[in-house]
């Protein structure tokens, strides 16, 4: 087994919790000591020096708000510079390889390697991958001189395996020279020392910032591993987690970091799982908090009707073009939309949406359906399927409205038939005194709900169950409604009639039967229990309206 310290080859030795501290995994011992070194690294720092300290601590960053601002401020000056033609920093730093032959230089430099940015120029340098390192590389204002054990480093890291083991003549030489710029100067010490010592004296989140990015730029898996679980471990906020989601999406970052991120998107989610609670907030994220929010199962929403109004919100606050805001919808948040669980009617209403691509809300939509008229057994299989993914589309989410099944009918009379299903555990958390609430479903017009009760039956003083429909208030309009109630039972598992009756009903009013089933509460919730189907009560109401 390989000892820690030697994880060449081996990237993910080091994701264990802990790292080793004994003798046999802890060089420290031999950081810049020339009696355990084999060469010398000349560090040539330029440019960028007023922004940062070499404490170790972030530079001048104190908070996650700071850093935050000094790479944007960072990206932004090599925009700039980029435009002004001004030498910059790839993502990758290159070994410089020049014919040896043609060098002019002095003798006594022939043993240093050079290690220098190559430059971008015209598309390379719009598209680069701009991790805020640029510098100005005309004039060296500090030079560091360490002494290295090329074994050591190149075992952390294969950016040193490659500088070290080419095969040309610069691989042979004592000297190598690193040209870094002055706000990388504290993370690269932080990185050389950890390369080492497999530890870190940085311990604000804007300095193991700094370091992560650091490793990621010189390929240290194990470092930027630990800078996560460090990250990880300290107090997250908003702003925080936001960044932690936009960190670069380099192949070893993405890897390195994901539990980070992971926790990230838990902590959003569940800080703004009730979207109304925070909806100016919510309103103000980027688009990655978005994404997070919407992910979660637990969403506190009162349907998924409601999650596709408060995104069309916010894409229409965000993208004010109708072709960019379009891009977003379709490519990014139409999944994290569960069409299956919208109503009918809202999904008509996509159909006609202009902020979606007409083909891309077509399908949809008609993947929506198409689960819709699926039996309950497939549609369960469906969700079970996607669980272990990303994709959660036929999952269903803890609705403060149940969503219903509606079947419609214009002749011989105007009529609905509804099918509502309730969980065991849904209805166990009835109990006192609890209620839940369908979503909305229409009839000549007009909106109507069910609603289940846990009640006190008013003749036997028992608990029981009972259903009940309504009509949401509307203006001053009377209708004249047949209504039947029935649930599947035991042993035929066919729907049973159980309650029959008319009413005329107006704004706000509601109409049921306290005891539906006839039987005490415990009765109803006990184990050999006639209505409970594989843990599912199975509802239908059925309404008419009266000529």
């Amino acid at each position: 087994m390989r000892e820690m310290g030697s994880d060449l080859f081996d990237p993910r030795s080091e994701m264990e919790p802990q790292f080793s501290q004994s003798s046999d995994g802890n060089f420290g011992f031999a950081f810049n000591d020339s009696n355990f070194s084999d060469r010398v690294l000349r560090i040539e720092v330029v440019g960028g020096s007023s922004e940062c300290r070499s404490d170790g601590e972030g530079g001048c960053c104190t908070s996650i708000a700071d850093w935050a601002r000094l790479r944007k401020r960072r990206r932004e000056d090599g925009r700039k510079e980029t435009a002004l033609d001004i030498t910059g920093c790839p993502e990758e730093q290159i070994l410089n390889e020049p014919d040896m032959d043609d060098c002019d230089g002095p003798e006594n430099q022939d043993d240093t390697v050079a290690m220098v940015e190559e430059s971008p120029s015209g598309d390379e340098a719009a598209s680069s991958n701009d991790s805020g390192w640029s510098m100005d590389s005309s004039t060296v204002l500090k030079i560091k001189t360490l002494h290295i054990s090329s074994p050591i480093l190149a075992a952390k890291s294969p950016f040193f395996y490659k500088l070290f083991s080419n095969g040309m003549r610069e691989s042979e030489q004592r000297h190598v020279t690193l040209r870094i710029g002055g706000s990388e100067e504290a993370a690269l010490m932080e990185l050389l020392n950890f390369m080492y010592s497999n530890t870190l004296s940085a311990n604000t989140a804007p300095a193991l910032l700094d370091v992560l990015m650091a490793a990621d730029k010189f390929e240290v898996a194990s470092c930027m591993r630990y800078c996560s679980r460090l990250l990880r471990n300290l107090p997250m906020t908003p702003e925080s987690a936001l960044l932690y989601l936009e960190l670069p999406s380099s192949v070893l970052m993405g890897e390195a970091v994901q539990p980070l991120t992971d926790a990230a998107k838990q902590y959003l989610a569940t800080r703004y799982k009730d979207i109304n609670r925070y909806q100016d907030e919510v309103m103000s994220l980027p688009l990655a908090g978005i994404e997070a929010i919407l992910s979660c199962d637990d969403l506190q929403v009162a349907s998924e009707d409601a999650v596709y109004d408060f995104i069309l919100r916010w894409a229409r606050a965000q993208h004010q073009g109708l072709e960019e805001r379009r891009d977003v919808l379709g490519s990014r948040l139409a999944r994290y939309i569960r069409f299956p669980y919208m109503s009918c009617r809202k999904l008509k209403k996509v159909l006609s949406c202009t902020d979606f691509d007409h083909e891309v809300a077509s399908k949809l939509v008609l993947e929506a359906l198409f689960f819709k008229a699926e039996a309950p057994h497939r549609q369960r299989t469906l969700a079970a399927e996607e669980c272990t993914t990303s994709n959660r589309r036929f999952v269903e989410r803890a609705y403060k409205y149940r969503p219903v099944k509606v079947v419609e009918f214009e002749l011989p009379r105007q009529q609905c038939v509804v099918y509502l299903d309730l969980k065991r555990e849904e209805c166990a958390n009835l109990f006192p005194s609890g209620r839940v609430y369908s979503q909305a479903f229409h009839l000549g017009g007009q909106g109507f709900f069910l609603s289940a009760h846990c009640n006190m039956d008013q003749q036997s003083s028992f608990h029981c169950f009972g259903l009940f429909l309504g009509m949401q208030e509307k203006g001053s309009v009377t209708f004249a409604v047949d209504y039947e109630f029935a649930a599947r039972s035991k042993p035929t598992e066919e729907y049973i009639s159980k309650y029959k009756g008319n009413y005329t009903f107006t704004g706000g009013k509601a109409v049921g039967y306290r005891n539906l089933f006839a039987i005490p509460w415990t009765n109803f919730m006990a184990e050999d229990s006639h209505y409970f189907i594989n843990g599912i009560l199975h509802l239908r109401a059925e309404l008419t309206i009266r000529n």
